[in-house]
Formats: C-alpha cells, sequence, structure tokens
C-alpha cells in the first residue's frame, strides 16, 4: 500500500552536467510562475556561494503538481566533497533522475551518485542532457551508462530504465534521439509522464502508526531547530503526541507544533500531513539528521542515514597576528567551536572535535573544496580564524596504516599527456586507463593517494593552460605510500613589522614571486612572496631608499613593479607547507610561518 498522489524523486549527476537547470525548467512548465514574472537563473542555488561559484552545495527541496499528482523533486550537488549531502537526500525518495552530459558522459561522481541509489534499490530515469552539443555523442554516452550500471552489479530489473534526451536550457525532452537532436521536442511533458508511471508511489501504510525520518535540519529565528524528512508511514496532525527516537532511545515526547509541506518553492504550514510527503516538523530541539520522529504509543525507530567518513582534516583556531582584530568581529576561541558545532548539526558529513592544543579545533571533511566552503562561509559572518594545513585521515588496518586513495579521471588535449602523467607518478599516482575520445582530447583515469591531490589542481591548469578537465572520487584506501613531494619552492618571508614599500618590493623581485602590494601591513613571519630555491629567506619589505644629496641622471626613475600572485581561499589551502598557517579575515587571507623569527 502507497500513496498514489505523491511522487519523491532525486536528481542526481556529476557536478556541471545541468540537474539545477532542469529543475528551473520543471518549476516553470508546472505553472508555479506567472508568465511575466521575473525570476532569476538556477531558482534552487539559493546560497551566495552557490551562485558564485556555479555549483550546488546544499540539497534543496522544491515540488511540481502534474496531472494531479505531487511530484516532490530534490536537487542535490554534484561535486565529490559534498558526497554527504547526495547520501542524506537518497534516503528521501523513491527514484531518481541520472543526467549525464551528452559529450562528457558518466565522469567519477555520477559514478558515485549511482553507485548509492543502486544501493538503495531506487528505480533509475536516465537523460542524456545537453543534446544540442557539437560535439555530442549520445548513443556512445548511453552504451557508457549502460557499462558503468553492469560494473556497479545493477540488477537486471534496473538495467531496464527508460532514456530521455534533454536540452534543459531549452526545457525540452523526448525518448527519441532524431526528435531531440533535429529540436523538435517541445516541453518536459514526457519526463513528467515517466516520472509520474516509472517512479513508484512511496511505500507505506497511511492507517499505521506514524514513522517519519529527520533526513536534513534547519533553523528558523522563530520557531528554532527545523527537522526535514519524509513522513514513511501514518499520518501527522498538530497536535499529535510524538516521541524523538535517537538510536532506538526514547529522548522526547510531546505534542507537535507546527507542520509545513512543500508548494513550488514555499513551505506552506498545514494542519496534517500524509504517508509517503516530505515534510517539515517544527518543536523538535533535540531532533538530529537519523533520528526518527514515531507515534508515541508505537515508537518504533528507522534504519539511520549513514554517510562515508572525512578524507581530510584541518585545524581551526582563533587568529593569534599581530594584525588580529583589525578586519573581524568574531575572534573568540568559544565563538569558533559554537560556530563549528552548529556546522556539525546540519552538515552530516563534516566531524569536529578537539584540536591539538586546548584553542584549536579539528575538522574533519570529504575534501580541500568543503573545507574552503565553510571558511569562507565563516569569514563572511565575521570571524577571524588561524588554520593549519590539511592533513590526511589515516586508518590503521590490520596494524597496517591506510590512506584513502581516489580516482582522478582527467579529460585533457592529447600533447598535455605526458607532463600530466609525468606530473601524477611523482604524487604516487598510477595510470589505469587511457582512452581517446576523437577531436585531439585524450581521457586518463589515474589511481593517486588523496595527499597527492592536495595543492595539484592549480599546477594541472597551469600544465595544461587552462584547457583541462579533473574530477576525482574517493575509490578506497592503500597502504601508507610513503612520502610525496610538496612545494618544491621556499618562502620569502618577514622579519620585521612595518608597511611593504616599492623600493623593497623592487629589490627582491629578482629572488621571486611577490605576493603583496606596497602600502601592505607586514609583520615578523608573513610569507611575502615565494623563493626561486627551496629554502626560505627573511627579508625586509619595509626597507626605503636612503637620501643624499647627490643625484644621478636616471637614478630616480619611477619603479615598475610585477604585479603581485593573489591567492584565493582554495589555492591558500592547496599552497601551504607544514610550517604554516593560514590567518583568513573577511578582508584577507595571509600566509605566515608557525615561527615569527628565523631564530
Amino acid at each position: 500500500m502507497g500513496n498514489k498522489n505523491i511522487r519523491n524523486a532525486a536528481i542526481i549527476a556529476h557536478v556541471d552536467h545541468g540537474k539545477t537547470t532542469l529543475v528551473d525548467a520543471m518549476l516553470w512548465q508546472s505553472g508555479l510562475f506567472r508568465d511575466n514574472q521575473v525570476v532569476r537563473e538556477r531558482i534552487m542555488d539559493s546560497m551566495d556561494l552557490e551562485r558564485e561559484k556555479g555549483i550546488t552545495i546544499m540539497a534543496k527541496n522544491t515540488s511540481i503538481v502534474y496531472d494531479g499528482v505531487k511530484i516532490n523533486i530534490v536537487d542535490t550537488p554534484g561535486h565529490a566533497d559534498f558526497g554527504g549531502e547526495v547520501e542524506r537526500t537518497l534516503t528521501m525518495v523513491d527514484g531518481a533522475l541520472l543526467l549525464v552530459d551528452s559529450a562528457e558522459g558518466p565522469l567519477p561522481q555520477t559514478r558515485f551518485v549511482l553507485q548509492k541509489a543502486l544501493g538503495l534499490k531506487l528505480p533509475i530515469i536516465c537523460i542524456i542532457n545537453k543534446i544540442d552539443r557539437p560535439d555530442r555523442r549520445p548513443e556512445e554516452v548511453l552504451n557508457e551508462i549502460y557499462d558503468l550500471f553492469i560494473d556497479l552489479d545493477a540488477e537486471e530489473s534496473q538495467l531496464e530504465f527508460p532514456v530521455f534526451y534533454t536540452n534543459a536550457k531549452l526545457g525540452t525532452a523526448s525518448a527519441d534521439l532524431g526528435e531531440a537532436e533535429r529540436g523538435e521536442a517541445k516541453n518536459l511533458e514526457p519526463l513528467f509522464a515517466a516520472m509520474l508511471k516509472d517512479i513508484p508511489e512511496p511505500p507505506g501504510d497511511p492507517l499505521s502508526p506514524s514513522q517519519f525520518l529527520v533526513t536534513n535540519l534547519e533553523w528558523s529565528d522563530y520557531q528554532g531547530r527545523l527537522a526535514i524528512g519524509p513522513l514513511r508511514r501514518g499520518t501527522l496532525r498538530v497536535g499529535d503526541e510524538v516521541v524523538l527516537l535517537k538510536g532506538g532511545e526514547q529522548v522526547l515526547k510531546g505534542p507537535l507544533k507546527t507542520i509545513y509541506a512543500y508548494d513550488g518553492l514555499r513551505r506552506v504550514e498545514v494542519p496534517e500531513a500524509s504517508q509517503g510527503d516530505i515534510i517539515v516538523l517544527a518543536g523538535l530541539p533535540d531532533a538530529f539528521i537519523g533520528d526518527t520522529v514515531a507515534d508515541s504509543e508505537h515508537p518504533e525507530a528507522l534504519p539511520p542515514v549513514v554517510v562515508d567518513e572525512p578524507t581530510l582534516t584541518m585545524e581551526f583556531s582563533a587568529n593569534t597576528s599581530p594584525l588580529a582584530g583589525k578586519e573581524g568581529s568574531i575572534l573568540t576561541s568559544r565563538k569558533i567551536w559554537e560556530r563549528l558545532d552548529k556546522e556539525a548539526l546540519f552538515n552530516v558529513s563534516i566531524k569536529v572535535g578537539p584540536g591539538l592544543d586546548a584553542e584549536s579545533h579539528q575538522v574533519g571533511a570529504r575534501g580541500e573544496l568543503q573545507l574552503a566552503v565553510l571558511v569562507e562561509t565563516m569569514r563572511r559572518e565575521g570571524f577571524e580564524l588561524t588554520l593549519g594545513p590539511p592533513r590526511i585521515v589515516v586508518s590503521d588496518v590490520g596494524g597496517v596504516p591506510h590512506e584513502p586513495v581516489e580516482l582522478a579521471v582527467i579529460d585533457i588535449p592529447e600533447e598535455y599527456i605526458g607532463v600530466v602523467t609525468e606530473k601524477l607518478s611523482s604524487r604516487r599516482g598510477q595510470v589505469v586507463r587511457l582512452s581517446n575520445h576523437g577531436q585531439g582530447r585524450a581521457r586518463l583515469e589515474v589511481k593517486v593517494p588523496t595527499r597527492g591531490l592536495i595543492g595539484y589542481r592549480g599546477q594541472f591548469m597551469t600544465d595544461t593552460r587552462g584547457t583541462g578537465l579533473l574530477n576525482t572520487l574517493k575509490v578506497g584506501s592503500v597502504p601508507y605510500q610513503g612520502p610525496i613531494k610538496g612545494r618544491s619552492n621556499g618562502a620569502l618571508v618577514a622579519d620585521r613589522r612595518g608597511s611593504a614599500v616599492t623600493y623593497a618590493l623592487y629589490h627582491l623581485q629578482p629572488r621571486g614571486q611577490i605576493f603583496i602590494s606596497p602600502g601592505e601591513p607586514v609583520y615578523p613571519g608573513l610569507v611575502i612572496g615565494e623563493n626561486s630555491r627551496p629554502e626560505d629567506i627573511w627579508v625586509n619589505p619595509c626597507k626605503e631608499k636612503k637620501l643624499t644629496n647627490i643625484r644621478a641622471s636616471g637614478s630616480d626613475e619611477a619603479l615598475r613593479l610585477t604585479p603581485p600572485r593573489r591567492f584565493s581561499l582554495e589555492d591558500a589551502i592547496a599552497y601551504m607547507r607544514e610550517d604554516e598557517v593560514l590567518e583568513v579575515t573577511p578582508k584577507s587571507v595571509r600566509l605566515r610561518k608557525r615561527k615569527s623569527s628565523p631564530h
């Protein structure tokens, strides 16, 4: 027995294959907006960072109504660092739309999300998107998708998936490849009809005692913590006596205060919710992801949400540099701990624990990007932080230390195969596959320890002149692979406090690359540039020209400085050495040595 008036579906894909754009088109064609209504692109990407980076970071819920049936749609992230969001989301739905680019084909995150969906026995609707690309190869891509299903040990019934060819930007879908390529598809109705036909109604008995699984949390300034998730069975009404179960143990009992349901992009308050719907409950201050809200007379717990463990850790502490407190408003270690504790509450793939000393906190995450997004969010809130270099999480397997290993899938022009394989080999990488898709481009698949990928993306973009695509996916662990050579160049380090001057920076330029501009504040230990040699050099960037009463022709001409190299937050995290830390404020990102003197 199920609820035939509801369907729950997740959209899963590799990053930048068009998930959010397709959801936009679905919302428009469902009649959610007026014809003349002004709506921004990528409606579902509501965070500032999502809009700036052009990626989805947090999973979002919405709903549409087609042919009298409510379809709850969850837009998921495509980047491997936010895989925890995908794993959590898939426990909410009964089917998935797998989106694949018609030219790029299945990539690492495609494998990751599909593996999770198949493991949960979810039926799949396959969508080959961007069918208007001039370099499209839909038949080959479809064969690659079948190969991926077989490689992931899909059941025979899961291999019989419907296939649609879409242009998400135009909002068209067709099961006929020729019709899609000729641009004759009119709208997304064939896809909507397939969702009603091929995605099963939510299983469960609406007459049984209620069971609700908490799969996401949000915060309301008026109602406190909000628990989001699917109502697995039964019916919930405002005022019902419910219990909160953690690991099968009852921790809270009381009446249900408020229930919300999704209507398009809005949350609307409803007096009751039916089995199968994705809803929001208020009035559960102790709810956490994986908990169960159940009928008080028949308290039965659902299986909790399980996500993969972090692969990287980083030390967070208060800013202790001589410039601390000049640019931010939240400075204390206690406030940082409270903020990280709150992040761990809402983000299941983040782990927070005590650091190496009483003033620091250790944060575990899936990758550099996830850590950088957390730090960027905190600095925008006014925090000043000191960050240690990222370190891998080493596990013990039978007394042997193991480290995480990743599969790097690399699309590059053929002329760069040599330089890329050489650099990855020096980082303990092993090429497992090399294929050629024509048009002068090749695809490399390389197994490389996570350690070897820290700081590699910038080098990769330089080596391939910005023409390469690098995607990674954690595929397990291997025995510790031994030392990996890090940054080969030393640093130019300031030896005193003051302001940088043009004269000093001009005469330091021959020693290497400069990171600062004249007039910027400096202090002992601040890294102001990269040495052209392996060792660190302590220098005086504040040295001014001595004035004399002797003038020579041409000696006082304007000094021309090379523009300084500026780091983004992600670049700076990847660039750090073990003896360095990163000072992050709302306005600045500064690299400095742990010691403030060469002695």
